[in-house]
């Protein structure tokens, strides 16, 4: 299938500035791009006036909750959330129930979200049989099957000496440690940050420590094995600080940031509402400042949502009880677009790049670019388009989310993966 996007708006990788440009698409890849392309063949005309032509969206951290917690999200639904998204890769994390801690489970994972066609899933496999910490699992097996990288995201591993024999195994086996940095004696019983908020509702905290201490040690574990480390959900200005200077040290430590901390703090909290209930916790306004400092020098690498549907029943057993998490995959572009680069904290350039270069570098994709002979994955975003967010209106199964009724511009109108559409909006698209 050939389709022609025209007169589209790009980034050119030197200037930075936007360029109009079309772009062809002949089967599974980008056969040209230039100011005017005349097809000498029958193709899908597609307009694309003055939007943003961008690389699809990538996302190395959501969860998928098939198997086993179907209620919250499937495969499916989660793939067609980030289709609308503007997202055309994702990597789901492993605690499912059974836990994807084996080459057959990384296989079926594979496997059903290829029969939807909606996106390219990259699953993690589990550092630990079970997430229990206990033993490690079959991390060669599960990387032939087609796992991204390991990680006990959720739970994080607890014992230095397990977490060291993982990335001596995942050195052996060339795959990246992608840890969840929580040390359970500061945070087990917490429901939010350690910090204003808790004081005022009484609420116990989760101190900044309980992340810092476990990103500290396991830099100092990474340095001793080699192995590449990289950081989920960063939140703390401790962390950040940890993570440049094991990065001017010149070690392979690379961190994401999730949108939700990159905008938000414990003070923005209107009052105990679950779905401001997230882990890591909202942090405090200089822990967000950090976050927005390392992303911009480069001490965090890109942003990653932590999309973590749950039923609303789940959501509505108050603050305490509730479990942690909120959905993202398609609010990211256009908050982080309205708030972050309308505002001038970052160029539209720079936020691009972070949620496409940057994380197919860091796990080594052949995505993230837009160029001729490559990959056919790319999103269009209507940067003037402005829309209230209604989570009724949500692909994804769960509505939880703090941004309720925020009105934002820059959302996704088109999304193609290898070169077939997967979302279009067609009231924005002839």
């Amino acid at each position: 299938m050939s389709i022609l996007l025209k007169n589209g708006n790009l980034l050119d990788p030197e200037s930075k500035e936007l360029v109009q440009r079309d772009l062809w698409i002949d089967g599974q890849k980008i056969r040209a791009i230039a100011p005017e392309i005349r097809p000498d063949e029958e193709v899908t005309v597609i307009w694309a006036d003055g939007k943003l032509v961008c690389p699809g969206l990538i996302d190395m951290h959501v969860h998928l909750r098939e198997p086993g917690f179907e209620q919250k999200e499937t495969i499916e639904s989660g793939c067609r959330a980030a289709a609308r998204g503007g997202f055309t890769t994702i990597a789901p994390m492993p605690n499912t129930n059974p836990v994807t801690d084996s080459p057959d489970k990384i296989k079926e994972v594979i496997d059903r979200a290829k029969k939807t066609g909606l996106a390219r899933v990259l699953p993690y496999g589990a550092i630990t049989v079970g997430q229990r910490g206990e033993e490690l699992t079959d991390m060669a097996g599960m990387k032939k099957a087609g796992a991204i990288g390991v990680t006990d995201d959720g739970v994080g591993v607890q014992s230095a000496k397990m977490m060291k024999e993982a990335m001596k195994k995942a050195v052996a086996e060339d795959l990246p440690v992608v840890a969840h940095c929580e040390d359970d004696t500061l945070a087990k019983g917490g429901c939010v940050h350690e910090g204003v908020f808790a004081k005022k509702h009484g609420l116990t905290g989760i101190p900044s420590s309980a992340e810092a201490i476990h990103v500290g040690r396991d830099i100092l574990l990474a340095e001793e094995t080699g192995a590449h480390y990289h950081v989920c959900h960063i939140s703390t200005q401790a962390s950040v600080r940890l993570v440049r200077e094991a990065k001017a040290r010149g070690q392979k430590v690379t961190a994401e940031v999730t949108p939700h901390h990159l905008l938000l703090c414990d003070e923005d909290i209107p009052g105990p509402d679950p779905n401001w209930k997230m882990n890591p916790p909202l942090r405090s306004k200089e822990d967000r400042q950090a976050l927005i400092e390392g992303l911009k020098d480069g001490s965090i690498d890109f942003i990653a949502t932590d999309h973590a549907p749950h039923t609303v029943e789940e959501k509505q057993a108050g603050i305490e009880q509730a479990p942690f998490g909120i959905v993202g995959l398609e609010t990211a572009f256009p908050l982080l677009y309205t708030h972050l680069v309308i505002k001038g904290v970052l160029t539209l350039h720079e936020l691009v790049d972070k949620m496409t270069l940057k994380p197919a570098q860091v796990f080594r994709l052949p995505y993230g670019r837009l160029v001729e002979g490559g990959p056919a994955d790319i999103t269009v975003i209507d940067l003037d388009r402005e829309k209230v967010i209604d989570p009724k209106n949500f692909a994804s199964k769960g509505r939880n989310t703090p941004f309720a009724g925020w009105k934002l511009k820059g959302w996704p109108v088109l999304t193609i993966l290898d070169g077939k559409v997967t979302w279009q909006d067609d009231d924005c698209l002839m």
